[in-house]
């Protein structure tokens, strides 16, 4: 038996939900779990929440462990690390140290880039005027 985490783990990945976004922003993770109950009428508001805060703190504690999350046809989360350097204050100019920091880095899969290329449209060239 699947349980409600497995079962909308298999109609995300058989692309049966449509994830639509805000004009000039990305989705906040309320509008995520609203696009989800709406396509999974047969699971409660509770669930719903409890599987974006599983996904969400599953990925967060792999990462906060050194370990790379692969989410097939999606991506994968990895952390990268910066070294220390030597940076400016942008307002006085004076030079600050930072830290060496370790940041999280997200690559997305093969299938993501198709399925975002294929339904956005040609990108213009820099310079070129776009089309009357």
């Amino acid at each position: 038996m699947l349980g409600p985490f497995g079962k909308l783990l298999a109609i995300c990945h058989a692309g049966e939900i449509e994830i639509g976004y805000r004009r000039g922003g990305g989705m906040t993770k309320s509008e995520l779990m609203a696009e989800l109950a709406a396509a999974n009428p047969h699971l409660t508001g509770r669930d719903i929440e409890l599987i974006v805060a599983t996904i969400f703190d599953e990925i967060t504690s792999a990462l906060s462990r050194g370990a790379r999350v692969e989410l097939r046809g999606f991506g994968a989360f990895t952390v990268k690390r910066r070294n220390a350097r030597t940076g400016r204050n942008p307002r006085t100019g004076q030079a600050v140290s930072v830290g060496e920091k370790a940041v999280p880095f997200f690559k997305a899969g093969k299938e993501l880039r198709e399925r975002v290329n294929k339904s956005r449209p040609a990108m213009l060239s820099i310079g070129e005027r776009v089309p009357a």
